[in-house]
């Protein structure tokens, strides 16, 4: 692997088993858990999210219904890796701290703490609880194009004040370009010099791995990505890609490349439903800036009312409905055909 001395030693995280969930209804097995994650780790993965997609504590009508719980499900991966950390996320108002604790007890040593990027206050209280307790906390400013950078970094830094070891810059929608990820990693460098900072990027404008190029050249020194490239919508940054496009731009990551491949194309392919692609409804996501997670739900009420998907995204997009806010998409989707 060729690197370059200068450039810091790059982290990567793998969360095919929690944002990839999405594309899987969130029906990954405890058995398909652990095989991947021992591939993931075999390919030098230091972090490995799990879980359901929307983060602990979210299996439920609302949010689909897991195959497994939470806590079987890092049971699963825990005991099948020798090195990695195994990490959840933590969405304020959706999990819990008991259920923070329970993860805990069945072995995470990470947790990923995510709020709307207008609303850092939410993780003081998650983030200072698992510091107490021990964790590595990586904490993400989600709809990170929703803000300027500097307000951005605004916010990014009262994460780092609750002590928070990552501040990611998380394109959520796949609204973003490179130069738009740049400038806010940028900014948060600027207001955080000695923060470690992180980008998680999705795929629904085809540039994803741009972003986590822009994003290390502005200062990031840890990146999220997905085998297959699974994940909400148009999915994420594909990370056997990922780290291939990483060694031959001159960055060293530790990363195996082939276990990765492997992983990919001999355990997850086969377990996929549909390949994971730019289709419509997730470009429309990424042109209207809409959270990922709003994919299957639009296209079931597109089909239920009689509307076009496109539709009811750009509308989504125009009232700024955020994650958290999914059943607006029914009530939206009625509004416009009463209308019509």
């Amino acid at each position: 692997m060729s690197t370059n001395s200068t450039r810091p030693r790059i982290e990567m995280v793998d969360t095919t088993l929690r944002d990839g969930m999405s594309s899987v209804s969130h029906k990954f097995t405890a058995q398909n858990v652990a095989e991947i994650a021992a591939g993931l780790d075999a390919g030098g993965i230091g972090t490995i999210e799990v879980a359901h997609g929307l983060g602990i504590g979210a299996s439920s009508v609302n949010y689909g219904q897991a195959a497994h719980t939470d806590t079987e499900y890092v049971r699963a991966a825990v005991d099948s890796v020798e090195n990695a950390s195994i990490a959840v996320l933590y969405v304020p108002g959706i999990a819990t701290l008991p259920e923070l604790d329970a993860c805990i007890e069945a072995g995470i040593t990470t947790v990923r703490v995510a709020v709307h990027c207008t609303e850092a206050d939410c993780g003081e209280q998650p983030i200072q609880y698992a510091k107490d307790k021990g964790l590595r906390v990586m904490s993400f400013l989600m709809m990170s194009h929703k803000l300027e950078a500097e307000p951005l970094a605004e916010q990014g830094a009262k994460l780092g004040s609750y002590g928070a070891d990552v501040v990611y810059c998380v394109d959520s929608a796949g609204y973003m370009v490179p130069d738009m990820v740049a400038e806010r990693v940028r900014a948060l460098r600027a207001a955080m010099p000695d923060q470690t900072l992180g980008v998680h990027t999705h795929n629904n404008l085809g540039v994803a791995i741009g972003n986590v190029l822009a994003g290390l050249e502005a200062g990031a020194t840890v990146v999220d990505g997905s085998l297959r490239g699974l994940g909400a919508s148009a999915g994420n940054a594909q990370t056997e890609v990922l780290a291939a496009t990483l060694e031959r731009a001159g960055w060293e990551t530790g990363a195996n490349l082939w276990p990765l491949v492997d992983t990919a194309e001999q355990v997850l392919a086969p377990l996929m439903r549909d390949p994971q692609i730019v289709d419509e409804t997730a470009l429309l996501l990424g042109y209207a800036g809409v959270y990922s997670t709003f994919f299957h739900p639009t296209k079931r009420a597109a089909a239920r009312f009689g509307l076009p998907g496109r539709d009811i995204l750009l509308e989504l997009g125009r009232r700024g409905i955020i994650g958290g806010q999914e059943d607006m998409i029914i009530d939206i989707a009625s509004e416009m055909a009463k209308a019509r």
